[in-house]
């Protein structure tokens, strides 16, 4: 008997500290979800999971598996508590042993273009694929499998390859990120007649752009050629450093700085025009971000090489007056790193809007303090006017001041290329929080 009570005891003991933990827990996951509604956080990027709340028993088997710490359980149920964080990973999805998540994009509120794809990536304009980003997948992996899935259904359509017309491509890949590499190897893999082209003068895409030593998320992923590739958490610098030795290895060639401009048909095949010429092809595989050509500022000064759209490397910046444009986390990402590095005047950070709103709490906190410390000024409301050899002009409020300058960084986001796809009749559906 006395066995009983003491077992009894023990279990009581047992489910005390677990209740007090939960509890806690559950606390901190509310005044997460309450912060990120305050501070307008709530809008995903790009795909995110919607939770059924009849089928989701609170397991927090999908709270484990999220990278970005983006979802929680609030009263035994699962819950997207860091809406902005998400970066569309998936893994929370298959985790679920209910089948409670469905992997949705846009919102309610905001819709998201995407275009229209059969299974095999096929467009409703029969010859162009889309494969990656652009598609809606921006996962590294993903990327990778659709661009070879891509390619497989490009020789289906084509049939043999090399059997076209002479002097016309079997498929011209507009990018080189995951998708695009994936793809042009695949390519070799089936000796196509093939052109990769890259707007930038490296390839990555998205992945390229990152600040140094970002995890770039990935996993194990199958590229033809090279056969199993297995990665997990990876910085940036040694996923690229592979991509590099792979296009070493295989011998792909890629044209780099060549932007595609048009889309054009002509008899019974493309004609793919870019900045250097045009390319006359049997299909087009379109695997370039979302993210476009870079958005400028239109103001005097914006060609001058002292202007740049992405940070690649802090350290560049070291000792220099450098001024940042925009106002989302890339931005303030780019102005703390560059103001972290020794000796360097104060960043100056410009930012249109009254306040950050959609921004990473982090990146908000590390903000404060850098500005409290004096290694970044804030410059809310204000736009800048003129970008000179030594300095730049920047209206706030009813003052134009001029401020010492060696570099700008414009982080004000892209242009989405959906204006150029459909002048070639691609169709797009927006939407609103649906799969």
């Amino acid at each position: 008997m006395n066995y009983l009570y003491l077992y009894a005891g023990v279990f009581l003991v047992i489910l005390l500290i677990y209740s007090r933990r939960h509890v806690r827990k559950e606390a901190e996951v509310k005044a997460e979800l309450t912060h990120a509604i305050e501070n307008g956080l709530t809008e995903p990027p790009s795909l995110h999971p919607v939770i059924d709340p009849a089928l989701c028993i609170g397991s927090g088997s999908c709270v484990a598996v999220c990278p970005e710490g983006a979802l929680g359980v609030v009263k035994g149920k699962a819950v997207l508590i860091n809406a902005a964080h998400c970066i569309g990973h998936g893994a929370c999805q298959p985790a679920c042993p209910f089948d409670a998540i469905k992997l949705v994009f846009g919102t309610e509120k905001r819709g998201i273009d995407i275009p229209n794809v059969s299974p095999g990536f096929e467009t409703n304009v029969k010859g162009i694929f889309i494969a990656g980003e652009l598609g809606g997948m921006g996962l590294i992996r993903k990327a990778a499998q659709q661009g070879r899935e891509a390619i497989a259904s490009v020789r289906k359509r084509i049939g043999q390859a090399g059997s076209g017309v002479d002097g016309v491509l079997d498929v011209v890949i507009v990018g080189c990120g995951p998708a695009g590499l994936s793809a042009g190897l695949s390519s070799m893999h089936h000796k196509l007649r093939y052109h990769l082209i890259e707007q930038e003068d490296s390839l990555g895409g998205a992945v390229y752009q990152y600040p140094r030593q970002k995890i770039a998320m990935t996993a194990p992923v199958v590229l033809d050629i090279i056969g199993s590739v297995k990665f997990g958490e990876v910085q940036k610098e040694k996923l690229l450093e592979f991509w590099n030795g792979v296009v070493q290895k295989t011998g792909l060639k890629i044209s780099f700085r060549e932007r595609m401009e048009g889309i054009e048909k002509v008899g019974a095949h493309f004609e793919v025009v870019t900045n250097r010429g045009r390319y006359p092809t049997r299909t087009v595989l379109l695997a370039m971000g979302r993210r476009g050509t870079p958005r400028k500022l239109g103001v005097p000064g914006e060609d001058s090489p002292k202007v740049a759209y992405s940070l690649i490397d802090p350290a560049q910046y070291k000792g220099q007056s450098v001024l940042v444009v925009g106002g989302g986390d890339s931005a303030l990402e780019a102005a703390l790193a560059v103001a972290a590095q020794p000796n360097t005047p104060p960043v100056v950070l410009s930012y249109r809007s009254a306040a950050f709103s959609r921004v990473k709490q982090k990146n908000r906190e590390a903000l404060a303090e850098a500005e409290k410390a004096g290694r970044i000024q804030v410059l809310l409301g204000s736009e800048v006017r003129e970008i000179g050899p030594d300095t730049v002009q920047i209206a706030q409020a009813d003052t134009l001041r001029q401020v010492r300058n060696d570099i700008v960084i414009v982080c004000a986001g892209g242009l989405l290329p959906t204006p150029l796809l459909q002048k070639a009749g691609i169709q797009f559906e927006t939407k609103y929080g649906t799969e």
